[in-house]
């Protein structure tokens, strides 16, 4: 509660929060946004591929050609993370080989790091915290996106003394979007591909938003970070508005729709016949929680909570996240505080590659948001054999798959990158 008097004392000592930012993408540009107006922060290093994209990123934003001037330039991420003018580290690159590199790299030199790249994290993070912890530095996913700001919700109910029963996102989706490609992305966004073009906006990409994988994704980012427990037959979406939130998502033996208590749930801000749902979330978050008691129970009525029709399970919820405008929460308490805003501490499930079409043997994966797989949300125990989406980008087919098939690690040639070495090595332990 007390960041921005941290921050501002650390500007008068003339001893800012110095920040190293590899990946100057729509997430990165946000936060260069803020930094001028933030006490106590300032960005010593910029790594991207090009310096020209780091210079249109950081003038697209606003800034002046001297502020531009004063910042590192970076072609490499492991180099940006081993330079000693940088206190933390914030990997935003959403490429998962690369990230669990540069993270790496990161905590070796003593660097915290602000893991943006929630791709990387849903499948390493908690070797990443764990080695993090022992260097004595911290290792924290980014306040703005949805799973930190989830985590935080949870805290917050799990702190107050109230038991989770279901807790995730909202988001636009039908049971069509999951073979949706980056050639037809834009109809249901409802742009022409030249509009998305002229916004700067990437199919693939955005792709990942529509198709259900980036869902996948962070709710079983929430699940490893939370101690929750992923859906055994994936995510269900259903359609739900913020009144509804405590009757939906409450057990099956309530009348409500989740296998039991202790879920994460994206829901739809679309009924099945495609109408719009009342009063939806598609921006939001929130978390579902259980009275421990009668007398509680009583006060959700008297103050105000939307709950189911007995009482006794509640909601609370954030309408929007502003992703990278609010990224300055976790670079602060990181540096200030060594204290991450919601960290991976187990592997509590993982997300499967599933074929779009059928796939021929020898055909090369191109991963998150592209055209051959979508990402399901599995538990661990369910998809433990499973090829995790984030390794499925340039990888060959060894075997034909059918569409709608989950492809097993076996099924392509994997690499023995670090990203691979570590996710293998965390679903054995987990077994």
């Amino acid at each position: 509660m007390n960041l921005a008097s941290l921050a501002a004392e650390a500007a008068s000592r003339n001893s800012p929060v110095r920040v190293g930012l590899i990946g100057a993408g729509k997430f990165g540009s946000m936060f260069l946004s803020q930094v001028p107006t933030i006490a106590g922060i300032e960005v010593s290093a910029i790594a991207e591929l090009e310096h020209a994209r780091m210079v249109a990123a950081c003038t697209a934003v606003g800034w002046c050609a001297g502020q531009i001037d004063a910042v590192a330039y970076e072609e490499s991420g492991v180099e940006l993370a081993k330079r000693d003018d940088v206190d933390v580290v914030i990997e935003a690159t959403g490429s998962p080989r690369a990230g669990t590199e540069h993270a790496l790299a990161a905590i070796e030199a003593g660097k915290h790091v602000v893991m943006v790249n929630v791709e990387a994290d849903v499948m390493v993070g908690p070797l990443l915290a764990k080695k993090a912890r022992a260097a004595g530095v911290c290792y924290s996913m980014a306040y703005g996106d949805q799973p930190a700001l989830v985590c935080e919700m949870v805290d917050w109910a799990r702190a107050t003394g109230f038991d989770i029963t279901a807790a995730g996102k909202g988001t636009k989706y039908l049971p069509i979007y999951h073979t949706v490609t980056p050639d037809n992305v834009w109809d249901y966004y409802g742009l022409t591909a030249d509009q998305a073009r002229t916004a700067g906006m990437n199919p693939q990409m955005f792709n990942s938003f529509l198709d259900g994988t980036k869902s996948a994704i962070e709710m079983v980012a929430i699940a490893n970070a939370c101690g929750l427990d992923v859906p055994e037959t994936g995510l269900s979406f259903p359609p739900c508005g913020v009144d509804d939130l405590a009757h939906v998502l409450r057990p099956k033996e309530f009348g409500g729709q989740l296998e039991k208590r202790g879920m994460v749930e994206t829901i739809s801000s679309l009924e099945r016949d495609g109408r719009d749902v009342f009063r939806d979330l598609r921006w939001g978050v929130y978390v579902v929680f259980e009275a421990p008691n009668d007398y509680a129970a009583s006060c959700f009525k008297q103050y105000g909570l939307p709950t189911d029709s007995t009482g006794q399970f509640a909601a609370m919820y954030k309408p929007f996240h502003l992703i990278g405008l609010e990224l300055s929460i976790s670079v602060l308490s990181a540096a200030l505080r060594n204290e991450p805003t919601g960290q991976s501490r187990e592997m509590r499930g993982t997300v499967a590659s599933i074929a779009k079409r059928d796939l021929s043997a020898g055909e090369v994966l191109d991963g998150e948001g592209g055209y051959t797989v979508w990402g399901q949300a599995l538990p661990l125990n369910v998809a433990q054999n499973a090829l995790p989406i984030g390794l499925a980008h340039g990888v060959r087919l060894k075997r034909n798959i059918s569409a709608g098939s989950q492809i097993a690690m076996s099924d392509v040639e994997l690499g023995s990158d670090t990203a691979t070495q570590f996710y293998q090595e965390l679903i054995g332990r987990a077994v």
